[in-house]
């Protein structure tokens, strides 16, 4: 056995066509159905069941691919210790961040990064807190910030970055525009501007005006922070959004109101795969990120 076959195994299992997995591994097919075949003799059992355009694992493969995995992830930490100290500490890291972040909590981070260490790349994918969580997990990303988000504490190492109160963002004609602050109920018949149902906000918005017995009522469902200001300045509802970035809204036709009771926070944290060994690049960034919050 070595270790394409176990690969080549584990790409089967996870697409569940042969097809399509040799087209992922960039093989022919009756290659990949000879190395899997040469690994069921060599294992003296069967591990999958064949027929139609779907497999599916054996008892034998189901318990084979667990510790396949396990098998893998010890193989990619052994070889990339060993890149460690061949390179000489150089490296790259691979960061997932929501869109909401952007430069107003990150760039100072990443600025200080990679000042201290010039040589590292930095990979940067910008996506929805739940997909963040998934790459770490599954090894797709190093790291990641995510928000609001309940972490998996047997997966994931955290570091808790920050606690942002939520502000209500109005064009500045609006009714509400000159008060001091606001009541979560007070906007029970306002149209809102949300995030993205993938967005951990979307979720911790709806939960809290449910919680006062309303449901937001959403003209607009968006990713991107500017788009949802433009939304507010024609006035076509309101939004939510943590109060670092409200102050950045000064140059903008609308008004930032604070809640009377904060509820709502955008909560930022930095999480990693547990068990997983972190890359002296990646282990430079946790670094850094600790020093950040102090």
């Amino acid at each position: 056995m070595d270790i394409r076959q176990v690969e080549y195994f584990i790409a089967v299992a996870n697409k569940q066509n042969f097809t399509k997995a040799a087209s992922t591994l960039h093989i022919s097919q009756p290659s990949l159905s000879k190395a899997i075949k040469n690994l069921e003799n060599q294992l003296g059992v069967t591990l999958f069941y064949r027929g139609g355009k779907k497999i599916e694992l054996t008892d034998a493969g189901a318990a084979f691919l667990g510790n396949a995995k396990q098998f893998i992830e010890a193989y990619e930490n052994l070889t990339t210790e060993m890149y460690d100290v061949v390179q000489l500490k150089k490296g790259q890291i691979k960061i997932g961040i929501p869109p909401i972040i952007g430069a107003t909590f990150f760039s100072k981070l990443i600025s200080q990064y990679k000042a201290a260490h010039p040589s590292f790349h930095i990979e940067l994918n910008e996506v929805g807190s739940n997909l963040i969580q998934h790459g770490v997990k599954e090894g797709e990303l190093d790291v990641g910030l995510i928000c609001n988000l309940p972490v998996e504490k047997h997966h994931f190492s955290t570091i808790n970055l920050l606690k942002d109160p939520l502000m209500v963002v109005v064009q500045n004609n609006h009714p509400l525009a000159s008060e001091k602050s606001v009541a979560l109920p007070d906007l029970q018949d306002e149209p809102f501007i949300l995030y993205q149902q993938d967005f951990s906000l979307h979720d911790r918005i709806v939960e809290a005006c449910q919680y006062y017995d309303f449901s937001p009522n959403a003209v607009c469902k968006s990713s991107q922070r500017d788009f949802m200001i433009e939304m507010v300045e024609a006035n076509l509802g309101i939004a939510l959004f943590p109060s670092k970035i409200c102050k950045q809204l000064l140059h903008h036709d609308v008004q930032a109101i604070p809640f009377k009771q904060p509820r709502l926070h955008l909560e930022l944290a930095l999480i990693w795969k547990k068990d997983k060994y972190l890359p002296y690049a990646v282990r430079e960034f946790v670094t850094m990120a600790k020093d950040f919050t102090n």
